[in-house]
């Protein structure tokens, strides 16, 4: 969707902060609802949550396709997230309960996870073709077709599974997050215009502060709470929650930010400036399997540290862009993000589910998957607000406003290089293994972490 960004500014008179909120709206109701989605799995059953999602995410990409104005958009965009927040922690539920061998399925996650990154370098080159070719519509309306095909297979292939016993719905614990996460961003985008020190501003920003210390304050009184605070006395489970934001965001920062600079400063097509991402998508069909094998084999500490510097790595490179940086030199820098970014999803996901109760998986590979949309949401809300409060707004200037944005993009890559090597230590294990006796469970030896592996 974010090639498609430019053509909808021009069709429905979209600001920079009303297109943030094009992706915001999706990520934030993402992020709020993923944990409520994978307690429900547990309980209802996987594959019907999973089929309910894939619904919902199907009419709702209809409706946006047929949207009038920005407001109809973004609405509809949190609907489609509605369905969303069912698909990923219940994918990885599934196959967590259908792959109950450790290293069958280290593989498995490893397979999930190069599929999802490749999909997410494809993505900027789909979408571009489809915005060219049949206009921005278009990029909601393939997923109609790709839904009810999936609802099929799903009910074609897919065993129905439960947690024996589930969860217990925590409605205060669910409104806590999302207005957490919905304050946060709000006060972010609306920061350029309003003002820092705006009531618009300073009221959702307080509200989300509280909103945290609510969840910090009230969760652990709970017997079932929606977020176990617990999972993250776990070195290596916290270390890969921080990691997911932070490289996440990197991901959703870059995206958003060379989108608007390849169409608006450079006057690229929708598709030229999809296929400007192809060395990315290229790197990300490359290492993102291979980092899944690395971490089943050896462990998650190399494909953490390549991630953290080739993330670090693209950043640097991308503080020396201009108007007229050669095109080379661009692809280069998309290339060497792809490696980093590649390698980094596989050992998130093992991270979520290794030492955890096998019954709760749907929990924390839920609190796993919103890690990632809130870096997502995040990085679009802190590098699309960094442009406007620089003057991005005008083309002419977005290169030098956009500097910030990749600074950001390298505070993120040394934020992943050293959660990576933190979290691999012998003292991360063996914090790993009492964590997993806390919850009563030894962890399987496939699942416990080698000296290399968090």
């Amino acid at each position: 969707m974010n090639v498609a960004l430019p053509s909808i500014r021009r069709d429905l008179g979209a600001s920079v902060s009303g297109l943030q909120w094009v992706v915001d709206a999706y990520t934030v109701v993402l992020a709020a609802l993923l944990m409520l989605a994978g307690s429900t799995a547990d309980r209802v059953g996987r594959r019907r949550t999973f089929q309910v999602g894939l619904a919902v995410f199907t009419i709702g990409s209809l409706l946006c396709g047929m949207a009038g104005s920005l407001g109809l958009l973004v609405a509809f965009r949190a609907l489609q997230a509605v369905g969303g927040s069912m698909l990923n922690p219940v994918a990885m539920s599934i196959i967590t309960n259908t792959f109950v061998d450790p290293r069958a399925r280290a593989r498995a996650v490893g397979v999930w996870g190069g599929v999802v990154g490749v999909s997410m370098g494809l993505g900027p080159v789909v979408g571009g073709a489809l915005v060219e070719s049949v206009g921005w519509r278009s990029v909601f309306w393939i997923n109609v077709p790709i839904g009810l095909a999936a609802i099929a297979l799903t009910a074609a292939f897919v065993p129905e599974s439960r947690a024996a016993r589930a969860r217990r719905i925590d409605p205060v614990g669910q409104v806590l997050v999302a207005g957490a996460a919905g304050c946060l961003t709000y006060a972010i985008i609306e920061s350029p215009s309003a003002g820092s020190t705006s009531a618009r501003v300073l009221v959702p920003a307080v509200l989300a502060v509280l909103a945290v210390i609510g969840l910090i304050r009230y969760e652990p009184r709970r017997d079932e709470p929606l977020l176990d605070l617990s999972f993250f006395r776990s070195v290596p489970f916290s270390a890969a929650t921080l990691t997911a934001v932070a490289a996440f965001g990197a991901f959703a920062g870059l995206l958003f930010l060379s989108t608007m600079y390849l169409q608006t400063v450079r006057g690229l097509s929708p598709l030229l400036a999809g296929l400007y991402t192809l060395p990315m998508a290229a790197m990300l069909v490359v290492a993102a399997p291979v980092s899944g094998r690395v971490v089943g084999a050896r462990g998650a500490r190399l494909p953490l540290l390549v991630a953290g510097i080739g993330i670090t790595a693209a950043g640097l490179m991308l503080t020396r862009l201009t108007d007229h940086t050669a095109t080379s030199y661009l692809l280069l820098a998309f290339l060497v993000f792809g490696l980093g970014f590649g390698a980094v999803n596989a050992p998130i996901t093992n991270a979520a589910v290794s030492g955890m109760p096998r019954a709760q998986a749907g929990v924390a590979a839920g609190v796993a998957s919103t890690s990632r949309q809130v870096g997502s949401a995040l990085g679009v809300a802190v590098m699309g607000s960094v442009v406007v409060a620089r003057g991005g707004t005008v083309p002419s200037e977005f290169a030098t406003a956009s500097l910030p944005g990749w600074w950001i993009v390298v505070g993120c890559g040394l934020v992943i290089l050293g959660l990576g090597w933190w979290a691999t230590t012998p003292a991360a294990r063996d914090r790993a293994d009492r964590i997993a006796e806390a919850f009563g469970e030894s962890a399987p030896r496939g699942d416990r972490p080698t000296e290399s592996t968090p």
